[in-house]
C-alpha cells in the first residue's frame, strides 16, 4: 500500500477508531445491533477465515443470497485482503448464475437460498475446483467454510491493497446475449461514496434503511456510503412494505434509495396503519410523479432523481425533484458529463446525444473483456449506450437507450429485449420476435413481446411467458404478449423494430 492508497478496508477500520460505539449496524431479522468496533471485529474474523482457506490478493469470492449481516462482512473481509466480491443476483436462473460465477473463476463461492434444487443446479455447472461453502451457518444446504484455530486477521495482507485494485465485480445484463463483468475499484466506490454524501447532505446521524438488494449496485454502494459516514445501517433481507415501514417507525429512518414499486407499497401500507414515517426525509431513485408527490406531501420530505449505471459505481447525478421535476439531476462534483453524437462530436447546447462521463468513479473495465473495454472507453470518455441532453441549468434530461444497446428496466432490473427474443426464439411456435419496454402502473416499464408465429402454429401468451420463466430469471418474463400475423420489415426483409414499436407500444 502506497502512501496516497485507502481501501474500503480502511474506512471500516478508520470508523471502528472513531465511531467504536456507534451503532453501525442493524439486521432486522435477528433483532441483532452492532457498534462500528463490533462490525469492523466481525469482518475480521470472516477476513481471517477467507485467509486461511487460501484466498490471496485479487482472488474472487462468489456471493449468493439475499440481504444479510454475514453478506456485507463477506464484501468487508474481501475489501481487507484484497481480493473481489462478485455477487450474484438471486433471482437469476441457475444457468445464468453458473455463467457469471463460471466467467470469473472465483476461488470460492459463499451461498444461501431459499430453493435447494436452484443451488444444486448452480453447482453442478461451475467449473471444477470452485468450491461452494454455507454463507449462512444454519443453512444446511452446503459444507462450511472451515474456522482456524486463530481467527485473527494478518494485517500484512490488507497493508498491500492499493486504491486501485479490483473491489468488486457486478454483471451488468446482456447487451447481446452475453452479460459483463463490471470491475469497481476501492477507489470507485470510495470517491462515489464522497459526491454522493455531498449530494444528498447526510451525516453521521443518518439512518439508512437499507430495502435494495446486496448484489445490485445500488444497494451495495449505498450501504457502504451509510458505513462511510458513520451513519446507522438497518438492513432487511429483501423489501418488504409492512416491514419496511415498521422499521422507519422504530429507527426514526431518514434515508432510503428505492425502484419503483416499493415506495408505492409503502405509502399504501402506511395508509392503511397510519404508522409516522416524517423522519423519512430523503428518498431517492425512479418512480413516477404521483408516487413521489404523496411521498413528500405525506412527510415533508425531499425526493432525489438520479442518473447512474453499474460502470459509475451508481450515481452521476443526482437532484431533488422539485428543482426540476422529469430531469435526472445535476452532475455530482466528481463527475463530468458530456453529450456527443455517433462521431464523438460534441452535441450542440441542448441537443440530444449519448451520454458519456469522465471522473474518478468510472469503472476499471470489463473482466475479460478487453476489445470491449476499448471500446466503450474510446477517446477517454466511458460511453454509457444512454441518450440524453443537458439543459441551460445544467440539469441532466435521460432520453432511453440507443437503438443498439434497447434496455427495459421493470423494477429497477435491467432487461435487454435481445436476451429475451433469444429466448422467445427457441419456441418451436415462434417464427420472429420484438421485444420491447412499455409504460407500466406497477413496475413503471414493462416488457412487451410482439411475435410472429410460424405457419400453422398456435400459441397462449401465457404459456410463453412461461417458457421464457423456466429458462432466464422470472423478472425477464414478458408482462404483455402480442400475437400478430405480419411484422413490419425493412426493405433488406429484416424485421423493422422501430416501426413495431411504434405500431405495438
Amino acid at each position: 500500500m502506497g502512501i496516497h492508497d485507502i481501501s474500503l478496508y480502511d474506512v471500516l477500520a478508520r470508523n471502528a477508531l472513531i465511531y467504536e460505539n456507534r451503532p453501525a449496524w442493524y439486521e432486522a431479522e435477528e433483532d441483532r445491533l452492532l457498534t462500528y468496533g463490533q462490525l469492523k471485529a466481525e469482518v475480521d474474523r470472516w477476513a481471517a477465515r477467507l485467509q486461511a482457506a487460501g484466498l490471496i490478493q485479487g482472488g474472487r469470492v462468489g456471493l449468493i443470497g439475499k440481504n444479510s449481516l454475514a453478506y456485507f462482512l463477506v464484501c468487508g473481509a474481501a475489501a481487507a485482503l484484497g481480493a473481489m466480491v462478485v455477487p450474484i443476483n438471486w433471482r437469476l436462473s441457475a444457468a445464468e448464475a453458473a455463467f457469471n460465477l463460471n466467467d470469473v473463476d472465483p476461488f470460492l463461492v459463499l451461498a444461501e437460498s431459499d430453493d435447494p434444487a436452484w443451488l444444486n443446479d448452480i453447482q453442478a455447472q461451475l467449473s471444477a475446483g470452485i468450491g461452494c461453502y454455507n454463507l449462512l451457518a444454519e443453512d444446511g444446504l452446503l459444507q462450511n467454510l472451515p474456522s482456524p484455530d486463530d481467527a485473527s486477521l494478518d494485517a500484512a495482507a490488507a497493508a498491500r491493497v492499493r486504491t486501485d485494485d479490483g473491489a468488486v465485480i457486478i454483471h451488468t445484463a446482456a447487451v447481446a446475449g452475453r452479460p459483463r463483468g463490471a470491475v469497481l475499484s476501492h477507489g470507485n466506490m470510495i470517491w462515489a461514496n464522497l459526491h454522493l454524501m455531498q449530494g444528498l447532505g447526510v451525516g453521521p446521524e443518518t439512518v439508512y434503511l437499507n430495502v435494495l438488494p446486496l448484489f445490485h449496485v445500488g444497494g451495495l454502494c449505498v450501504t457502504w456510503m451509510a458505513l462511510h459516514l458513520g451513519a446507522l445501517v438497518v438492513n432487511v433481507r429483501k423489501f418488504d412494505a409492512p416491514q419496511a415501514l415498521a422499521l422507519i417507525a422504530r429507527h426514526k429512518a431518514s434515508l432510503m434509495f428505492e425502484f419503483a414499486p416499493m415506495l408505492d407499497a409503502l405509502l399504501a401500507e402506511q395508509e392503511r396503519t397510519g404508522l409516522d414515517i416524517s423522519s423519512m426525509t430523503k428518498v431517492a431513485g425512479l418512480d413516477a410523479p404521483q408516487t413521489i408527490e404523496r411521498y413528500q406531501q405525506l412527510t415533508g420530505g425531499t425526493y432525489y432523481s438520479l442518473y447512474g449505471q453499474t460502470e459509475t459505481a451508481m450515481v452521476v447525478s443526482l437532484g431533488s425533484y422539485n428543482a426540476c421535476p422529469g430531469a435526472a439531476g445535476r452532475p455530482l462534483p466528481l463527475t463530468r458529463i458530456a453529450i456527443v453524437d455517433d462521431d464523438d462530436r460534441p452535441v450542440a447546447d441542448g441537443g440530444t446525444g449519448e451520454i458519456v462521463i469522465q471522473g474518478p468513479m468510472v469503472f476499471k473495465g470489463y473482466w475479460g473483456l478487453a476489445g470491449e473495454t476499448e471500446m466503450v472507453f474510446r477517446n477517454g470518455w466511458h460511453h454509457t449506450g444512454d441518450l440524453g441532453r443537458l439543459d441551460e441549468q445544467g440539469y441532466l434530461w435521460y432520453g432511453g437507450r440507443k437503438p443498439e444497446k434497447e434496455l427495459i428496466k421493470p423494477g429497477g432490473e435491467n432487461v435487454y429485449p435481445a436476451e429475451v427474443e433469444n429466448v422467445i426464439l427457441q419456441h418451436p411456435a415462434v417464427d420472429a420476435v420484438v421485444v420491447f419496454g412499455v409504460p407500466d402502473p406497477k413496475w413503471k416499464e414493462g416488457i412487451m413481446a410482439v411475435c410472429r408465429l410460424k405457419s400453422g402454429q398456435a400459441l397462449m401468451a401465457e404459456a410463453l411467458i412461461a417458457f421464457v420463466g423456466e429458462r432466464i430469471a422470472r423478472y425477464k418474463r414478458p408482462h404483455y404478449v402480442e400475437f400478430v400475423s405480419e411484422l413490419a420489415l425493412k426493405s433488406d426483409g429484416q424485421v423493422d423494430r422501430e416501426a413495431v414499436k411504434k405500431q405495438y407500444a
